[in-house]
Parts: structure tokens; sequence; C-alpha cells
């Protein structure tokens, strides 16, 4: 700690802070531009500017700029001095010269930082009388907006999307007063992360699209805090809500989780639920039509009374896009025995070993945060910028902690990025990465290795070993013994096994690959579910567990498919798989399937035998899947904004996510929807929940593994000064005159008997508990940068600790036994590939697949050959194919992708009817007969 002097009255502050951030921290405003905790300092806008005193006894000091200058023990400042007044005074005023007076219409407006250091300086009038420097704005695709007259030149836009998040597309053109902040053209921006440009950006040069078209002023939007469905990191999020219909979405602070920032997956996906395959009533199938028809919830949930009349014949089919306590309802419906988790045996066994890796294990799972501190990382089979793009944001900060060390040894201040960059140059910490194909952190990466899923398998297990046997040992008899003992070691599980025939460039690569992790502080392994290798789940471990032997404090980081997947995974032990074996015994009328649709599962001839029209099938759902279509009758679920539940991320970590307004028509949550079924059959176990807190008991009280799940956040009962937490700001408007159509009198707010929130501006507007915090706001802090005034240290975790419990922690003392069973190297076969899944940011995943915005950037079914395999069935870029996949032909264009190995086919999962979790598989790929797409 270090004490500094802020006006003659001394202060504790951390160690290697910069002033700015420790006055912050502190709870001092001092205006700024182009400083982000996130990003460090560059100096670039003067406007943090504050007076230094060499010591007690100097009067005149002199100007500094607080982001640039260090905490450092003993350092004298002042904020108001009033000299150090006018120059924030003059910096915001000349900023000001070519600023628009256009706020009133600026969609900025409301929760502008300009507009909040305007004030916050005293600048309220402009002497400037001369026309201003204008600009033409550009396209820069459907998430983001462009207009660059408002730009005041702080370069954070380009230093996050350059600089952070790896972004070549936008940059900065011209010099002095005409610098130019977006595309060489006009164009769609390229990142995953260009959403957040509109959160960084200080006015509002770069804003949301898609709230442009229902645009809604900050404190007229309800929110609550909310979490991500749309990949299974679990970022949290603030969904915003006028006229019951969802407006946009933005970050949730939570440092262990997603920090700053989205993806754009996350940030866009939400507009889905705005959408027109919505199910906002139920819907009945008569007997003999073709198509279902609304009807009310009463003759709906009498004719699920009828279907449900004897349980013995009724299965369960779970989902791991819904939460903990709708999966947990059904399976308390059912019957434990009758409940199968709503995904494929392959898939459920790969999400079981992950979680046995993880609780068996000696190596921790890793949070967003922790990947990103991680100084030597390995990626098998992982295409992270595609399956979970946060992580790759995180695995871009990871390759600059080694080159830290450049700086320190430089004396130069971690947040002082500009110096640090320039000291480090192009220096970059280890990265290897593993995949099938091509990523876009290939430009980061020390090395990559492209190969079949099994042959990664094996480099991991190569590295695993390499780590274990540390360096090589000497040739002669000490060599033969090591062999020996290896060989007895692997047979009892107490060392990695050994990879037979493994090619000399492979194992020369799995050397350089365990030096390099062996030589770090922190080491990280990245793998997943997504090309579907249990050989590689368990090399992974392997390396990780030889890294804790090591004394090193090796990390896994699992990529898992979907926002509840390991939750599913640790409630049900059955899959479809075993769903579809029970049915065939004949015994089973009735299946309720909750919030999946089959056909992304198991594909086509399984999903049509297991909804086979000789039984009754009930469908819980927000959405009209094709599932959902062949059911007898539809119950309309709750989206995540509409409802309360928890969800478990890929770390293990349970969190909460709150009702941000209250639908309309029947739709509820489908926890609500199985009580109510379970009272049609007098089933009085369920029907004695009446609330999110009744649930969340039973779940704990019936599976251990949860029993923190109601420490998560407050019950329902919960008050601060006898109030709710207010969803809605204490400015927001016209409650009257919304529902002037339906009555001149302001209606009583809904009731909301599952959370410690209100429907209502009346209620408490101070500091909630962070599982709690609606919005953040603060006087004079109406922008995003708020947030400091939540967290224990301006870029730390919020006061009270970052939202969530982790529910898996590693084994301790335990005796590690390896995975052993390596897999044999991949051989060609003639005249067939084989097929992987390809994974795409926009497009493969579900629900964001239905938001127009995420539409438009989702590829076009294709099938990926490397060009000699394309020639080989002569076929060109475009040239019109048949795939031959697990009995069905698929017609798709050919795409050239130069780093699939020959032999490998790649085809993108979640788009144009193939379901991902059967690949990788063997096909076969013909040319057709119309030869162009």
């Amino acid at each position: 700690m270090a004490t500094i002097y802020i006006d003659n009255q001394p202060y504790q502050v951390g160690d290697g802070q910069n002033l700015l951030q420790a006055c912050l921290s502190l709870g001092f405003d001092i205006p700024y531009f182009c400083w982000h905790p996130a990003m460090g300092s560059v100096g670039a806008c003067r406007q943090c500017a504050v007076k230094q005193f060499r010591d007690e006894n100097d009067t005149k000091g002199k100007i500094v700029m607080s982001c640039m200058t260090p905490a450092e023990d003993g350092t004298r400042i002042s904020i108001d001095d009033p000299e150090v007044l006018d120059f924030r005074a003059s910096i915001i005023e000349w900023l000001m010269e070519n600023h628009p007076h256009d706020c009133p219409v600026c969609d900025e407006g409301s929760e502008c930082h300009l507009q909040d250091m305007t004030v916050m300086t005293g600048h309220t009038y402009r002497r400037f009388r001369f026309p201003k420097r204008t600009h033409v704005n550009q396209d820069l695709g459907p998430f983001v907006t462009h207009e660059m007259n408002r730009c005041i030149q702080c370069y954070r836009c380009v230093r996050f999307y350059r600089d952070y998040a790896g972004g070549r597309d936008l940059d900065v053109f011209a010099a002095h007063n005409h610098v130019y902040f977006g595309r060489q053209t006009d164009g769609t921006l390229e990142s995953e992360f260009a959403g957040n440009l509109v959160e960084v950006c200080p006015t509002g040069v770069f804003t949301d699209k898609t709230l442009r078209p229902h645009y809604t002023r900050k404190w007229d939007l309800q929110t609550a805090p909310s979490v991500c469905v749309h990949c299974g990191v679990g970022c949290n999020t603030i969904p915003s809500e006028r006229y019951g219909e969802l407006r946009r979405l933005r970050a949730r602070h939570n440092g262990q989780v997603n920090g700053y920032f989205l993806c754009d997956r996350g940030r866009y996906g939400y507009e889905f639920m705005n959408g027109s395959r919505r199910v906002r009533q139920p819907l009945l199938r008569g007997e003999g039509q073709p198509s279902v028809e609304p009807a009310s919830k009463e003759v709906a949930l009498e004719r699920v009374a009828g279907l449900l009349s004897d349980t013995a014949r009724v299965i369960g089919i779970g989902s791991p896009r819904a939460s903990l306590e709708a999966n947990f309802g059904l399976r308390a419906l059912v019957g434990e025995h009758h409940f199968y988790a709503g995904v494929s045996g392959k898939e459920l066994g790969l999400l079981r070993t992950m979680l046995d890796i993880l609780q068996k294990g000696p190596a921790r799972s890793a949070s967003l945060h922790g990947m990103g501190t991680a100084d030597a990382v390995l990626v098998l089979g992982e295409d992270v910028t595609n399956t979970a793009p946060m992580m790759a944001l995180a695995l871009r900060q990871s390759v600059r902690q080694q080159p830290m060390s450049i700086a320190d040894r430089l004396h130069i201040s971690r947040w002082d990025d500009y110096a640090v960059r320039n000291a480090v140059q192009q220096e970059k910490g280890p990265l290897f990465i593993a995949t099938p194909h091509a990523t876009k952190l290939d430009d980061v990466a020390t090395r990559t290795y492209r190969a079949a899923p099994d042959d990664l398998a094996r480099l991991g297990f190569a590295v695993a070993c390499a780590v274990h046997d540390g360096p090589p040992p000497e040739k002669g008899v000490s060599g033969v013994l090591t062999s020996l003992q290896r060989g007895v070691a692997g047979l009892l599980g107490a060392a990695p096994p050994a990879v037979e025939g493994l090619p000399d460039t492979v194992r020369t690569l799995a050397d350089t690959i365990a030096k390099a992790l062996q030589g770090a502080q922190r080491p990280l392994v990245v793998a997943g579910s997504s090309i579907g290798s249990e050989a590689l789940l368990h090399a992974a471990a392997d390396v990780a567990w030889a890294l804790c032997q090591k004394g090193r404090p090796a990390a896994l980081a699992f990529v898992v498919p979907e926002c509840n997947s390991l939750g599913l995974a640790l409630t049900g032990e059955r899959s479809l798989d075993d769903a579809l074996r029970h049915l065939r015994d004949g015994r089973i009328d009735t299946v309720v399937v909750l919030e999946n649709d089959l056909y992304r599962r198991m594909g086509v001839g399984p999903a049509d035998e297991l909804l086979d029209a000789k039984r009754h099938v009930v469908a819980i759902d927000h959405t009209l899947t094709p599932t959902a279509e062949k059911a007898e009758v539809v119950l309309p679920a709750a989206t995540f904004a509409e409802g309360d539940g928890t969800l478990v991320n890929s770390e293990g970590r349970a969190q909460r996510f709150y009702q941000v307004f209250v639908p309309g028509g029947s739709i509820q949550e489908s926890w609500r929807w199985v009580r109510d079924m379970a009272a049609t059959i007098r089933q009085t176990e369920l029907q004695d929940w009446q609330a999110l807190d009744d649930v969340v008991a039973a779940l704990a009280g019936a599976l251990p593994v949860f029993r923190q799940v109601p420490d998560i956040a407050p019950p329902a009962g919960f008050r601060v000064a006898g109030l709710k937490i207010a969803r809605q700001h204490e400015r927001y408007s016209g409650r009257t005159a919304m529902l002037a159509n339906v009555t001149v009198h302001e209606p009583r707010p809904p009731d909301d008997p599952d959370s410690a929130l209100a429907f209502t501006m009346e209620g408490y507007q101070g500091e909630p508990p962070p599982p709690l915090i609606p919005r953040f706001w603060a006087p004079g802090w109406n922008s995003p940068q708020a947030i400091n005034k939540f967290q224990s240290e301006v870029g730390g975790p919020l006061r009270g600790g970052d939202p969530g419990r982790r529910l898996i922690e590693p084994a301790q003392g335990v005796k590690v036994t390896y995975f052993h069973r390596v897999p044999a190297a991949t051989r060609p076969r003639r005249g067939e590939w084989l097929i992987v899944p390809i994974y795409h940011a926009f497009g493969s995943e579900e629900l964001s697949a239905l938001a127009p915005g995420v539409a438009m950037l989702a590829p076009r079914p294709y099938v990926g050959l490397n060009p000699e395999d394309a020639a080989s069935v002569a076929a060109h870029e475009g040239t019109v194919v048949d795939v031959e996949l697990d009995g069905q032909t698929h017609r798709l264009p050919v795409k050239h992708m130069p780093s699939l190995p020959q032999g490998i086919a790649a085809v993108p999962a979640g788009i144009g009817g193939i379901a991902g979790p059967l690949l990788p598989a063997w096909g076969k790929v013909r040319r057709a007969e119309e030869t162009h797409a």
C-alpha cells in the first residue's frame, strides 16, 4: 500500500496504480476520456489533469496527467486547484470545438460520457462561432451506427478494436484536425467484438444500430441483471425493456467472467425474442390437423392432464438451454428414471467426462479472468473465436503476460499502455493452437498444428508425456531404464501413456509445447466438445495434471456448447439415445420436450422416430422450432428476459438471471408450466412451488451438487431499508401514457414473488448487493463508466464480490490416475473424407441465429475442402457436390480451405440441417450433376 495526499489529506491506495485509478477508486471525480480500466493509459486527451507538488512546502506545483503519473508513496496532488480546474475546462472546450450541438437527437444522449465530463468540468457556454469540421459517415454493418462528426479523438475505439480485440479493419486515418476513425471503405466490421465500440466510445460516434428502430432513452428502460444464453461462458448482461419489448442488451461487469465486454453474438442475439417465431400463447393440434392452433391456458392444461394420466408412460426430455429450475422441475414431474438430458449420448458423454476431470483431478477450471492472465496456453481442438468468442478475447490478453517482464525490467508501469507496447514491440507469450483448420487466433499463436481430431489428441498425449518426463534422458542404460519404468507406470496409470509412431516433427512440437508450459507460472490448457472427441478431453486433462504434478498450478478451460450444458449434465445422466431405446420398448405414450429442438441434437431420422405421430408430444418452448411444430401441445415458455432462473457456465459457476419485464399472454417460466401440469394430475410435491426460492430449495435438497445454489443471490424476501430494488430508473417517465389506450389510471405494478426486484421506480435506488444490481448509474455518471462507483477499486471486483458461486472445485491430495487410451493415428480412406464440424460465431448457435442482424452475417451452407481434395472430385470454388453422411445426402457448394489437411472435410455446425453433435464422421463427397451454386 502507498500513502498519497489529495488536497493535503492522506489516503491509502493500492500498489501499482496511477493517480487517476487511485483517485477514482477513492471516490473522487476526475474527468477523463482516453483512459479505460481494461486498456490502460496513453495520455491522449489531457483531460485528467491534476496539480502535483514536490512536498508539503511546495505551493506552486505543476500540472500533470493523472493517468500517466504513478501513485507512489508520498505523492501530493490537488484535484481542485484553480489552475488545474481552468486547464481541464479549456481542454474540454477545445474538444467541443467541432462537436455538433445534437444531444437531443443523439442516440448516446442520457448516457454520454462526454456529457458527464462536460458537466463535471463546468463547461456550459460555447464561444466557438466558426464552421465545424465535418466527415462522411460509413455503413459498418447491422450492429453499429457510425457518426464521425461527434468524435473527440480519444483513440479508445482503435485501441480496443486493434490492440485489445485484434481487429484489423478499423483504423485511424489522416492527422491533426481531420483524424478519421473508421474502415478504409464502407463495410461490415469484421471483429466478433465490434459492438463493444458502442460502450467504449465516450461519445455518440458508435451507437447501437439494433436499438435505433425502437430507440428509448436510458432512463426510460426497465432493466435487471441477467446472463447471456448464447454460449457456455455465462457473460453477465443488462437487458433493457420498454413497451413489453426487449430494446437492447449491454455488458454487466463481472470481474471473474466477462469484465467490461461482450461478444457481438451475446450483445445482439437478443432480437430472437422479438421475432416472428416466438410462441406467445398455448397451441393445440386437433386430431388429423396438420398444424397447431391457438388455445387458452385452461384448455391446453386440460389436454395435458389427459396425456399425463399415467406418469409411468411419460418421459421428459430436458435441455442445455433451459435453466436448472426448469430441468429439475421436469425431472421431478416424470421421475428421475424417466428424465433424459436433451442431448445425444455422445455429447452427454463428453460433458460427463469434463465434470469427472474437473471434480476428480487436481487442475482447477479457469475463469475467463484466469484465462486472460495465463502466461502459456495450449488449445486442443477448439476454434474458440467461434465456439466461445469471449474466451478468444481472453486468450488475446494472455499472450501479453510473459512479455510484460520486458516492461518490468525497464521499470515501466503495466498501466502505461503506450510505453509497454513500445517496449514489448511484437513479442508474444506462448500460445499453441492445434485444430483441424485455421482459426482467427492464429495471428497471435506461437505455433499451429492442423490434423484430424484423433491426431490432435495424440499430440496432446505426447505433450503430457513430455511434461511428465521432463528433459529427455541421456542415451544408454539410463534411457532404457526410464523407458521400462514408463511402461510400468503407464500400465498403473501413474504416468501419461507413451505415444507410439508419432512423426518426428510432431514429437519435436510436443517437446516445444511442454517446455513452454513448464516454464510458465500460470499454464492453461483449453479443450472442449465442439469436434466430438473424448480423447482430446483426456489428453487435455493429462497435460494439466502432469503440470500440476510438476508444481505448476495448471488450469483447464473446457468449452461447452450451451448456456446450461454443465448444469444439465449435473442434473441428468441419461441421453436422447437412452430415451430412444426406452421408447422402442413400446411402453411410453407421451413425451414432454423442454425448450429443445431434437432435430439439432440427433439428426432427422432418430428425431422423427422419437416424435412419431403415434405418440403424444408436449413441447414447452419460447420458440416454434421444428420439434414444437410436431407437438400436440405447445406451451409458451419465458425467455431469459421474461423469467428468472439459474445457469451453470463452463467454469462450473452458477449464476442467477432475473426477469426484466412481465410478458403478455400466457407466457411463463418453464418450471411454472411443469408445476401447473403437476397440478392437473394432483402431484402435490410440485404444487407447493409458488416462487423460485421454493424450486431452488427443492433442487438443493434433492441434488447435493447444487447445495450452494440458494446462496448465489439474496432471496425474494431481501429488502434494503424495507424496499425492493427498483428495476426502473428514478427518472423513468410515461408510465400513465404508456397504457393510455387501456386506462387513464396508472395500474398497480406487477408483483414479483421470485426476486427482491420490483417492477417500478418506487424502490431502493442505491447500491444493492452485486447479484441484484439492475444498472450502473451514479450521480454525475450516466455512461457505462459509472461502473467505477460500484467496484472495490477501479478495474477490480464489485463491492461485495462478483456474482455467482463455483460449484466445482478440484480434488485435493488425490493420487492422479492418468488417462491412458491413446487413439490410433487417423488413416485416410479411399473415396471417403472425415467430416468435421466447423463453427461460426454468427449462425451456429440456435437462438441468436434467429436475430436479424446475426442472420445477416451467418454463412450459407457449404462444405470445406482442401483445394487438392476438391480437385480430386473435379470441384472448384462454388461447385455443388453431394455430401453423403449418416445415410443422408446434402447438396452443398464447395469452399476452398487450404488449412484443412487432405482427407478432412468441414461442414458448418447448426447451418444447413447437419446436426453438429453427430460429427466427426466418415462420409463421401461426390460432384453433383448441377455444377454451380
